[in-house]
């Protein structure tokens, strides 16, 4: 996880500061002068990342805050708030603003943009489901960039009643096609863009920023006599009911025939923590699943780098960072064919995808048959790592650093930056 720092917040966004110029001090940025010289962003999204459940979308919102901090521009965090959480922090660089449950946030973060509307050059609202409406609150002169990383539709179908669950796919479809039709929308693979197109008739123009991977090291860690399991199978990511965990944990009792030294490890915190863990003891699984819960980094990747095969069972994906996380340590993915994942998975190159008509656990078996092959496994492993090391978070930000840039530049902001690009001293990439 990024580093983190605590300092105090001012009480309002209050006077925008003069540009400034000089080495860039944030964690993404290169050293010469900032592109974003106090610009003003608000970034809204639906959680942060030291949140319960937070996942992949709330680490992508944050590294792309520190980015912009780092290149002098002033990012507020909106999102919600959790028991004992701050309602304000400063972490990153980044001011956070607290407000609401996972229902309420939705309520009071346009309400608290719409009192600071005047106040932001830029606006990024990102859609999990549900957008904040930015569009219809803040003033004309600043920029809306709607981030969206998957259609929500079938997720909605799902695990709604089917009222709520119409009522979501309203508010996604035509609803959100229509507000946000003259804003630049961001996402986050091709598959996620031509669903935006084909599902939601999605009319704004879209780019596609993909997600950064930390730089993952493999750590040995003693594991106190733990049996990890020849070979060992591991599930990384939130468990929560749409990544469909129980499916990987069915894999032992599905594979036990063919490989009965299989042990399956699930590292993840969410709401289906404890049903997971009544199903590892289940007979057929029990003493061949391991239930983790939340993992340090040192002992997380200690344990996927040593793992044969990361798996993920999940039907909604916009991309798959824990896919890259894995491939940095030289780990293959088994996962469904469906968009995002179909992203970030290269069929047979860096791992395996599960089509229609074949079973998770099928396809699995494929993938240990091939891997236990040493030359094989190492071709996989490789090919892996040189398939994460395309992706960073400092290109990620960059993008979206450049992405800003241009919406400022056509909309003629009298904003700090549209001052110095005016002068000619700054760079545009």
């Amino acid at each position: 996880m990024v580093a983190q720092q605590a300092g105090r917040a001012p009480r309002s966004p209050g006077p925008r500061p003069a540009p400034v110029a000089g080495p860039v001090a944030g964690p993404d940025a290169g050293a010469g002068e900032r592109l974003l010289p106090g610009v003003r962003v608000a970034l809204l999204n639906f959680r942060e990342p030291r949140q319960s459940v937070a996942g992949g979308a709330e680490e992508y919102a944050w590294q792309v805050g520190r980015h912009l901090a780092g290149e002098g521009a002033r990012v507020h965090f909106a999102t919600s708030r959790e028991p004992g959480q701050a309602a304000r922090e400063t972490r990153d660089g980044i001011e956070l603003r607290r407000m609401g449950n996972r229902y309420l946030v939705y309520l009071l973060v346009p309400l608290w943009l719409l009192l600071r509307r005047r106040r932001f050059d830029v606006v990024i609202d990102c859609m999990n489901g549900i957008p904040f409406f930015a569009p219809l609150v803040v003033s004309r002169r600043t920029r809306v960039i709607s981030l969206v990383h998957h259609v929500h539709d079938r997720q909605f179908r799902a695990f709604f009643p089917g009222w709520i669950a119409r009522f979501g796919c309203f508010v996604e479809g035509p609803v959100a096609r229509l507000v946000y039709r003259r804003r630049t929308t961001v996402t986050v693979s091709a598959s996620s863009r031509a669903e935006l197109r084909d599902r939601l008739g999605w009319l704004a123009p879209i780019e596609i920023v993909p997600n950064g991977s930390p730089a993952a090291r493999p750590v040995a860690v003693a594991r106190d006599g733990e049996d990890a399991g020849d070979p060992a199978i591991v599930y990384l990511g939130r468990l929560v009911g749409h990544k469909r965990v129980e499916r990987v944990v069915d894999l032992v009792p599905a594979l036990a025939g063919t490989w009965p030294g299989l042990h399956v490890h699930v590292v993840g915190r969410g709401p289906e923590q404890d049903a997971l863990a009544r199903r590892a003891a289940a007979p057929g699984a029990a003493g061949r699943v391991t239930v983790h819960g939340y993992l340090a980094e040192p002992r997380k990747n200690a344990l996927l780098g040593a793992a044969r095969l990361n798996v993920t069972a999940s039907e909604f994906e916009g991309w798959g960072l824990t896919v890259i996380e894995a491939a940095a340590l030289g780990v293959p993915t088994v996962a469904y064919d469906v968009a995002g994942l179909r992203d970030s998975v290269r069929d047979g190159v860096t791992g395996w995808l599960v089509r229609d008509g074949e079973s998770l656990a099928d396809v699995v078996g494929r993938a240990l048959d091939e891997l236990a092959d040493p030359a094989r496994r190492a071709e996989v492993q490789q090919a892996c790592r040189a398939w994460a090391a395309e992706f960073s978070w400092g290109r990620t930000g960059s993008k979206m650093t450049g992405l800003i840039q241009d919406e400022l530049r056509r909309k003629g902001q009298r904003s700090a930056l549209a001052l110095r690009l005016a002068a000619g001293e700054t760079r545009i990439p």
